[in-house]
């Protein structure tokens, strides 16, 4: 039998990961990434080198709460087993594994998703922050989420994102349909929660960006308009920092599991 032709298990996990200090999702040259976190840990029970694909590819320090990811190992464990000897070896690491599912190789973390989630966590205090520093972004200025949340709703909706996109973005194309972007206020802090099949890169933070002017009053929602139908990313307000980005989940069509 070629090497090829071996049999492979593919497993379905959920992970949570504090990406402050890492280089985003992917492995690269230089850095830490969660994917060659993962991959050092799943060699040192399993005894091979194995992918780690994800239903998205975060930036350096944005964290998750509910990234799914697939890996295909060369035996097959019960899935528990898969989460308990990861988590062993992702001691003192920034990921955490939790849970795993046996799936059939029809699953694709990135391209059986149909729909994904992000929350963005703004803290909106003159105080410094403590507890959540490197976990939110740190507004002193007084925002108006009302507004920010009203201005939000010229986004959502099928539109060239162009304006929103880094010039670093690998998408074919900038057109993208939005289906929310809900701004809201509990104390202190302002959650913009959004969701999409797709987003390009730095999407969402820089619509936080923009709304964040919206909400010190900078720019008007006429002029967020006028940036979205720019096409141009030098319309752009601001780039939001990746400190208060977290990816949340990510919805499938159908159940891949395979009981066992």
């Amino acid at each position: 039998m070629n090497i090829s032709d071996a049999p492979v298990y593919r497993y379905k996990l959920t992970l949570e990961f504090f990406g402050t200090g890492l280089v985003g999702w992917q492995k690269q040259n230089v850095g830490r990434s969660v994917q060659g976190i993962l991959a050092e840990a799943a060699k040192k029970f399993c005894h091979h080198d194995v992918t780690f694909h994800a239903a998205g590819r975060t930036d350096a320090g944005v964290h998750a709460l509910g990234m799914i990811c697939h890996v295909d190992l060369p035996q097959e464990y019960p899935a528990y087993k898969v989460m308990d000897a990861l988590n062993y070896h992702l001691k003192w690491q920034p990921v955490s594994v939790l849970a795993s599912t046996r799936v059939s190789e029809e699953f694709q973390a990135r391209f059986s998703a149909t729909k994904r989630y992000y929350r963005y966590h703004i803290i909106n205090r003159r105080a410094p922050l403590t507890f959540q520093t490197d976990r939110a972004w740190h507004v002193k200025f007084p925002l108006d989420a009302d507004l920010m949340h009203e201005a939000a709703q010229l986004l959502v909706g099928h539109h060239d994102f162009t304006t929103f996109r880094s010039v670093e973005c690998q998408s074919q194309s900038p057109v993208k349909t939005l289906d929310q972007l809900d701004v809201w206020r509990e104390g202190e802090n302002i959650y913009i929660d959004t969701s999409a099949r797709s987003f390009l890169h730095h999407q969402v933070r820089s619509m936080v960006g923009s709304l964040y002017y919206v909400g010190r009053g900078k720019w008007t929602k006429r002029q967020l308009q006028q940036s979205l139908e720019a096409c141009n990313r030098t319309a752009l307000a601001h780039n939001a920092p990746p400190d208060g980005l977290y990816f949340v989940s990510v919805d499938y069509p159908e159940d891949f599991e395979i009981k066992k």
